[in-house]
């Protein structure tokens, strides 16, 4: 059981910070990112809860060999792997913080064992990620904006980071979004019952 465990923590390159008897915070990053995202938010939250962050298999300091086509190719399998390192830990009551694709990953891992979780909170959710022309659902991205999405990640994660990060910022409809990005990114959001860092 205990190399299991390890096995689980390693290949999903989980850290723990926090109060260690805190209540559980659990961080889930979206496409593209890995745990590094939370970092400037973390310290809001450190000194009240036990936080607990991973990177999905294929993104971050994850084990890359882990990663399978067929287990991957639904969001089905990461909530596995959400569910593994929660049973890993021991993790009871976790209140999870999903991020885009995570959303719905932490709803299906919810779904699944709804013990392990006390809240979710879902920032940026989708719940379908492409549009289905047989049905007429639009509000994701097309079959070719996901193929030459990771193309272009795979061909230059980098370069492709740099060059979306204007783009999202210049949009008018982005303008909204940097006035709710702000305040956070700026420390004016804090827990409920805790004061803020330094």
């Amino acid at each position: 059981m205990i190399e299991a465990a390890a096995a689980v923590i390693g290949r999903n390159n989980v850290t723990i910070t926090g109060r260690d008897d805190g209540p559980v915070m659990m961080f889930a990053h979206g496409f593209g990112c890995d745990q590094a995202m939370w970092r400037k938010l973390l310290p809001y939250f450190a000194d009240n809860y036990r936080l607990v962050l991973f990177d999905h298999v294929g993104a971050g300091h994850s084990d890359i060999s882990a990663y399978d086509w067929e287990k991957y190719g639904s969001l089905n399998g990461y909530a596995s792997d959400l569910l593994e390192i929660c049973a890993a830990l021991e993790l009871e009551d976790v209140i999870l913080v999903g991020h885009s694709v995570s959303t719905m990953i932490g709803v299906i891992a919810a779904v699944r064992d709804p013990n392990r979780f006390s809240q979710l909170v879902l920032l940026a959710p989708s719940p379908r990620h492409t549009d289905d022309p047989y049905d007429g659902y639009v509000g994701g991205f097309s079959r070719e904006d996901i193929e030459g999405l990771l193309a272009s990640l795979d061909s230059n994660y980098f370069a492709w980071a740099a060059a979306l990060r204007p783009w999202l910022w210049a949009t008018p409809r982005s303008r909204n979004w940097q006035r709710i990005c702000v305040p956070v990114s700026a420390g004016q959001i804090r827990p409920s019952h805790g004061t803020s860092p330094g």
